[in-house]
């Protein structure tokens, strides 16, 4: 990791960079879909959500850097998906151009239970949490029997300073027999070339859309942060220092 600096001295580059192969895409791509951001959606959903044909996944924060990729990858492995975001406008992108089956704005339903039995009605196989607090309480209620749950982030404890952080139905995950389980993508990293298989033809085909909110400047840089605690990005959010 670096500071915020447009130049940065590598003490030992040949274990911290990557030398970047596939020059057709946009180099901002490698620091994210094609690098960590994309590898963290890749293993979360496919090595710890394992998704088959059919199942019934639901992904908070859907219109984040990781959200977004997240419910596309579970729509090309066959599932019915839905997502959650913060306005309309995100809503309508979820549904309109990343290809989500529904999607719903959380600040609208006074019921989180509610809502998920209204997209749910049989329940949930997989939650891909970004969150936490409140939503996945909500969420298990809702789990199918052996449901996989994916915990990415905590999102809802960053930006509070009343952390909503208690859990009241953890003995939910005993009835249902639900997996629950974070990581840590750099142990996965052993993956990165069978994931770049993957997706390189998908973003070339068009059938992954992937989305940036590109800020001009290092001077931007605080701005762009506070954003994307606030939730107002779309995507991943990338400070552009150069362009090239």
């Amino acid at each position: 990791m670096t500071g915020w600096e447009e130049y940065t001295l590598i003490p030992t580059p040949a274990q911290s960079l990557v030398k970047v192969h596939h020059t057709d895409l946009p180099l901002s791509y490698h620091a994210g879909i094609l690098g960590m951001t994309g590898m963290t959606a890749y293993v979360g959903l496919y090595e710890i959500g394992a998704p088959k044909k059919g199942d019934c996944v639901f992904v908070s924060a859907a219109s984040g850097a990781t959200g977004h990729l997240v419910g596309q990858l579970a729509k090309l492995a066959g599932c019915y998906v839905v997502g959650s975001a913060g306005s309309k406008e995100k809503v309508d992108l979820l549904k309109n151009k990343f290809g989500f089956d529904e999607a719903f704005n959380y600040n609208e339903e006074k019921d989180l239970d509610a809502a998920f039995k209204r997209y749910f009605p049989e329940g949930i196989d997989i939650y891909f949490d970004n969150v936490a607090g409140k939503m996945l309480d909500a969420v298990l209620l809702n789990m199918k029997y052996q449901g996989r749950v994916v915990m990415c982030g905590v999102t809802s404890h960053y930006i509070s300073s009343k952390i909503d952080c208690g859990i009241f139905n953890s003995n939910q995950v005993i009835l249902k027999s639900i997996r629950m389980q974070g990581y840590v993508v750099s142990d996965y990293y052993h993956l990165l070339p069978k994931y770049l298989e993957m997706v390189i033809p998908n973003i070339k085909q068009g059938k992954i859309v992937y989305a940036e909110d590109i800020a001009d400047g290092l001077e931007s840089a605080p701005a762009a942060l506070v954003g994307l605690y606030k939730g107002r990005n779309v995507g991943k959010q990338v400070i552009k220092i150069a362009n090239e």
